[in-house]
This record gives structure tokens, C-alpha cells and sequence, in this order.
């Protein structure tokens, strides 16, 4: 793994998509929420082959802007580029595209965890 490393994926707006069906807005457009979860996972895929077996990365720190409304129907691109490594923090620059101009850009940060510590850890946290 090396600062540089990019990847893209492609998907449909689906109505499911949607910020009225998501309910964080009224439109029936594609959602911020959707954007961020569609940005944080192309940034999962760019890195998760690159990693020993039970190793993954989880999402800490997302700084985006949503620029422009998609509608149901319309092709999303989403690109990241790995700029920075510190350890086991990794850092990426994302952009997406739909088909008319870009639709939102910023950046994303992702640890490095041991997939079954980390989930472990989670369940010493849980009230009972």
C-alpha cells in the first residue's frame, strides 16, 4: 500500500437512494448520506486487497461537500487517491462525478483494525 493508490466505482441513483427516502431532506435526489457511504467505500475497496487476512478498515473522520443534486436515474463516479499514510491511519482525497459535473469532493480518513478485536471491542461497550 503506498500513497497513490486510487479506485473507482460507478453506481445508479435508485429511489431508495433518495434524500426524501432517507429522510435527511424532502427531494428526490441522491442523498448526502448516500454520497458519504458511496465516498467511504470506494475508499474500502482501494485498500482492503492490500491488507493481511482479518485486517480492515473503518471510517473515522469524513469532510465533504455536496455541490450539486443527482436525480434517480443518473450515473454517480466516485474516485479516491490514498494521499497520506501514518501508521495505521490512512488519509484519501475523494471526488464525485455524475454525468454532468462534479457533485461533491473532499476528504476521508480510515484506520487500519484487526477486524475481530475491533468488533470485540465493540461488544465490551454494549449497556446490560
Amino acid at each position: 500500500m503506498q500513497p497513490g493508490m486510487t479506485h473507482t466505482l460507478t453506481v445508479t441513483v435508485e429511489p431508495t437512494m433518495t434524500a426524501a427516502s432517507m429522510k435527511s431532506g424532502c427531494l428526490d435526489v441522491l442523498a448526502t448520506p448516500i454520497l458519504v457511504a458511496f465516498m467511504e467505500n470506494v475508499c474500502l475497496e482501494c485498500v482492503q486487497g492490500e491488507l493481511d487476512e482479518g485486517m480492515t478498515t473503518v471510517g473515522t473522520l469524513v469532510n465533504i461537500s455536496h455541490l450539486a443534486p443527482t436525480p434517480v436515474g443518473m450515473k454517480v463516479r466516485c474516485e479516491c487517491t490514498l494521499r497520506e499514510i501514518d501508521r495505521r491511519r490512512l488519509v484519501f482525497d475523494v471526488k464525485a462525478f455524475d454525468e454532468v459535473s462534479l457533485v461533491g469532493e473532499g476528504t476521508h480518513e480510515r484506520f487500519i483494525v484487526d477486524g475481530e478485536k475491533f468488533v470485540e471491542k465493540s461488544r465490551a461497550r454494549s449497556v446490560g
